[in-house]
């Protein structure tokens, strides 16, 4: 009916679906240090929670999802704002859950519920790391950081965790989160979705695990001499942190909270190797990219969204 279209259109604006998304990308970068955090907390997930609650096993999710796990990633590599760079990577993890709400199995909405759980805390986490550098250093444009490492170490480490956690490394939350929904479109046998999330997956490692870190603590050397975070931002960082690890060291009683009773391994060799083939390659073509000057951290861009469509 068209009132049940009007709700599944405004929980798309809640939850940045394609053509729809723009608010999100222009609002997280302009928020409070404090305020950014409880917004990537809370606003976009509670369109998931309504998602999953009214529209589960439905089909057009599953394109709308795809779409969102992929198109972000080309924005968010070009991207200068570091900031930035995380809204777009939320937009690409939305994504992820909104497949798995249009498969709507009982294991994919416990892969949806996990990874918007695991989701909360990581890029929270990525966001305090960001907005401690931007309250020490008063940026946060990869052409204007790098070498934070020397005066931020802390900080650094968190942000490292926040990294791997979101590009699921074994051992972190990511991984314990993002297996369920890989198996649940294998189960499902959507090969050309499966895919389209692998290659995301890639994109996920390449903007955030990888770009994110090294443009603010490595890279060259920015020269800003600066003190570490202050200590209630690196008690709040190292909370997110343990918990980032806690989660992915021990999944089954990060499991026992989800919606459904679950009997699901994440830790066995196919899920293990697949992760780290892809990961090792994925930072293999990073390396590469960096290494022959075709992604060079000087690069000052300015990215046009898509609502610069209906903004003309």
């Amino acid at each position: 009916s068209t009132g049940t279209w009007m709700i599944f259109i405004a929980f798309g604006i809640k939850a940045a679906f394609p053509l729809l998304n723009g608010w999100l990308q222009d609002a997280y970068p302009e928020a409070t240090v404090v305020g950014t955090v409880v917004l990537s907390s809370f606003t976009t997930k509670l369109a998931i929670y309504a998602l999953a609650r009214g529209f589960a096993g439905t089909d057009l999710l599953i394109l709308i999802g795809c779409l969102m796990t992929a198109f972000p990633v080309f924005f968010a590599v070009i991207e200068n704002d570091m900031r930035r760079v995380l809204a777009y990577s939320l937009n690409n993890q939305l994504g992820f859950m909104v497949v798995a709400i249009g498969i709507g199995t009982e294991l994919a909405i416990n892969g949806a519920v996990a990874h918007a759980f695991a989701h909360i805390i990581y890029k929270g986490l990525l966001f305090m790391s960001m907005g401690a550098v931007l309250y020490r250093v008063g940026t946060v444009k990869a052409s204007e950081l790098g070498g934070l490492y020397k005066s931020m170490p802390w900080t650094m480490v968190f942000c490292i965790v926040g990294a791997m956690s979101i590009s699921a490394f074994p051992l972190f939350s990511g991984f314990a989160a993002k297996s369920l929904i890989m198996s649940a479109l294998g189960y499902k046998g959507l090969v050309a979705a499966y895919l389209v999330l692998l290659a995301a997956s890639a994109g996920v490692l390449h903007h955030s695990g990888i770009k994110i870190p090294y443009f603010a603590f490595f890279g060259h050397d920015g020269g800003h001499k600066v003190k570490e975070a202050p200590f209630g931002m690196l008690v709040a960082m190292g909370a997110a942190s343990a918990l980032c690890i806690g989660i992915g060291s021990l999944p089954g009683l990060f499991y026992q909270i989800l919606p459904y009773s679950i009997d699901y391994n994440p830790y066995d060799a196919s899920h293990v190797l697949g992760q780290m083939e892809l990961l090792i390659f994925s930072i293999l073509a990073f390396t590469f990219l960096m290494r022959f000057g075709f992604y060079p951290p000087e690069l000052k861009s300015t990215v046009l969204n898509t609502d610069w469509l209906y903004r003309r």
